[in-house]
Parts: structure tokens; C-alpha cells; sequence
């Protein structure tokens, strides 16, 4: 039985303890799935969740605000249960923030069909030369007579050749580095889109290189205004950011509790693992880092949820810690499971291999520590 007391915490209402209660039985009920095909598994959960509302905290209704506590929660308790499930999850929320926070009433139309599950988002910042240095961006989005002429490349895009709608970013020239960049609204459809390459990592998720050629949106595919492309994609991961913590401390509870299971039924000399101090003091450094990365993490997301206009220190802080932390736990975990640890298969072996994109994924840990910094000498 998971550690639940961290929902006593006064970071939390009574609806996000209810909402987190649900969502762990749900998930008992219906997690893990079938891995052995990532594109129609993911299909399938998008499905599934949206189907059981539990998509709906992933976009806010107009003139309200996504709730980051009820994110981080849902996130921590699908990672917990199943890590394919906090993707599909996630993305669609980070596929779609950019709409959800700065989209025209037209534009808002699609989450409704990305909350139900009937539509998969797609995020697509990152460039073959430019992931953590977004100022980087070299696709180019050129004006029209009546709408935009882009060209360029993304790689590393998740969801990218299963999503049926984009928000891209790309270069319009009002200024130079980061001030001349924007986002567009992009169904796959369009011509001039194409997936040129799957990518494939230690953990499968969809994951995709795309090209533009020629690509022409409409006026009002633009999200925002012109040159503020930087400003909303910063501003999504203000959000985003935290959860990415939460989904690392979910998978992080997960490795406690298959390795309070571990120590306790395995014994050494006639006596369970669990009697032997040290390995009572891999636990207590398990447990302690769980809990900080916890406080971290709904601290950021309280914070937000309050109506900070922006979380970057709290989002950073807890995104490392969190991620971090999470790596050492599941690591100890495969230790404390020895040889069945390192078993293709077993529990601790997937969060082995789940955990390690999520200390690269929206901001390294190194650029979250420059963020922290700069934030802390100010």
C-alpha cells in the first residue's frame, strides 16, 4: 500500500484528495497496458482516459486556469501505476497549453477533442540544433498574402506521427533570438507536413522528427501575437514544469514500494534484508528523498495555483530535486532487487529505464540548475 499521507498536507483541497483517490483505484482497475505496440497504446489510453474524464484537468475552460495541483497529482498517480499512461496524459496538456492559455475562442475549439481523448497533441519546440537554447529556433514561418509560409525542422517532438494537432514554434523576424519567434496552431493534415523519421529510445514513446516544406497556415493559426512565441512556450512550461516532478516522484513511490516489498519477504542468513541496517538506511535515504522532492513539487504547484504570475524558481527547483532524486531511488530499488532488478521485464527494471528522460525532457537538470541560480543572484 503506497505512502497516501502527503494528501493531509494543507497544499490540498478536499476536491484534489477526492480527485486523487478516484484516480488511484481507476488506475488499479485499468493500468498497466499493453506495451508491445507504443503508437496503438497510446492511441488506446488517450481513449480511454479521455473517455473516463480523467483528461479534463489537462486544459482550462475559458476565462479560468489550469489547476497545476490537480496536474502534479494526476501525473504522480498515472506514473505510479504506469509510465505510458502519465505520457499520454501529459501531453496532452503540454500538446495543448499554448492554446489553453493564449488561444482565440476558434483555436479553444480543439480542446475539447483533445480533453474527451478524441484528438492527440503535439508540442513541437525542439530543433536538431536547438533543445535547451530555444532562442536557437531556425524553422521560419514567412509572411502570405492571408496566412504564414513555413519552413523548417523539429526532432525529438513527442506524439510526433501519431498527434492530430501541433502547436509549433517557429522564427518571424521581429526581433532578433528569442523576441522574434511565435506559435502556430497546426493540424497533421496539412500538406507540406511530414514525419521523415521515428525515433527510438531505452523507454519507447512516440517520438518523431518532422519537416516543413512550404507549409501554409492561415492568419489565424497564429496563437498570440507575432513575437511572442518565446513568452508562451516559456510560459507553458511554468506550468508543465512542476508536473514533470510529480511524474518522477510518482515513479519514484512506485520503486519504494516494490522495495519495501523486496527486503521484507527476501532474506540473508535466515533473516529478511529488511533487519540489516544498512539496508534500513538505503530506505531511509529513499524515503527522505521522496518526501522532499513531494514538498517541492506542490509547493510549486500551490504557488502557481495561488496566482503567482510566474513559478520558474519553484517549477525549477522542483523539477531537479524531484528528477534527480527519483534516479537515485529507482536506482537503489534495482540494487536492493539484485539480480531481478536487471531482469528484462520487471518492475524496477522498466522505472530503470522510464525515469532517465525525465532529467533531460522540458529543460536539463544543468539548465535548471543555471535557472535556480540566476533566480538566487538576482
Amino acid at each position: 500500500m503506497p505512502d497516501r499521507s502527503f494528501l493531509a498536507w494543507p497544499f490540498f483541497e478536499p476536491s484534489h484528495r477526492d480527485f486523487a483517490e478516484a484516480l488511484d483505484q481507476w488506475c488499479g482497475q485499468n493500468l498497466p497496458v499493453d506495451h508491445s505496440d507504443t503508437d496503438a497504446a497510446c492511441r488506446a489510453l488517450v481513449a480511454t482516459l479521455g473517455k473516463a474524464g480523467w483528461l479534463n484537468p489537462t486544459a482550462a475552460s475559458e476565462g479560468e486556469q489550469i489547476d497545476v495541483r490537480t496536474l502534479c497529482l494526476a501525473r504522480e498517480t498515472l506514473a505510479r501505476h504506469d509510465a505510458l499512461a502519465d505520457f499520454a496524459f501529459a501531453m496532452q496538456g503540454l500538446g495543448m497549453g499554448a492554446v489553453s492559455l493564449f488561444g482565440t475562442h476558434r483555436q479553444r475549439s480543439w480542446l475539447a477533442e483533445t480533453r474527451a481523448g478524441l484528438s492527440i497533441a503535439a508540442f513541437a519546440l525542439t530543433e536538431p540544433a536547438s533543445g535547451s537554447d530555444v532562442a536557437n529556433t531556425a524553422t521560419t514561418a514567412g509572411r502570405m498574402q492571408g496566412g504564414w509560409l513555413l519552413n523548417g525542422e523539429k526532432t525529438w517532438i513527442s506524439n510526433g506521427g501519431i498527434a492530430n494537432v501541433y502547436v509549433l514554434f517557429a522564427r518571424t523576424g521581429e526581433a532578433p533570438g528569442a523576441k522574434g519567434l511565435s506559435a502556430f496552431l497546426l493540424p497533421a493534415e496539412t500538406p507540406g507536413l511530414s514525419v521523415v523519421e521515428r525515433l527510438e529510445t531505452i523507454a519507447p514513446h512516440p517520438l518523431a522528427r518532422l519537416r516543413l516544406e512550404n507549409l501554409q497556415l492561415p492568419d489565424d493559426a497564429l496563437i498570440g501575437a507575432p513575437g511572442e512565441g518565446f513568452k508562451i512556450a516559456m510560459s507553458v512550461l511554468d506550468v508543465f514544469r512542476s508536473t514533470v516532478g510529480a511524474a518522477a516522484l510518482g515513479m519514484a513511490r512506485r520503486a519504494l514500494d516494490e522495495s519495501l516489498s523486496r527486503v521484507k519477504q527476501r532474506t540473508i542468513q535466515g533473516a529478511p534484508l529488511a533487519d540489516l541496517q544498512m539496508v534500513q538506511g538505503h530506505i531511509a535515504d529513499m524515503a527522505l528523498d521522496i518526501d522532499a522532492s513531494a514538498l517541492l513539487v506542490y509547493r510549486a504547484a500551490w504557488t502557481k495555483d495561488m496566482g503567482a504570475a510566474r513559478v520558474t524558481r519553484e517549477a525549477a527547483m522542483a523539477k531537479l530535486h524531484a528528477t534527480e532524486c527519483a534516479s537515485r531511488v529507482i536506482d537503489m530499488a534495482v540494487q536492493l532487487h539484485g539480480g531481478e532488478g536487471v531482469r528484462r521485464g520487471s518492475v524496477v527494471e522498466a522505472l530503470y529505464r522510464d525515469i532517465r528522460a525525465l532529467r533531460i525532457y522540458e529543460g536539463a537538470s544543468d539548465v535548471q540548475r543555471v535557472v535556480i541560480a540566476r533566480g538566487a543572484l538576482k
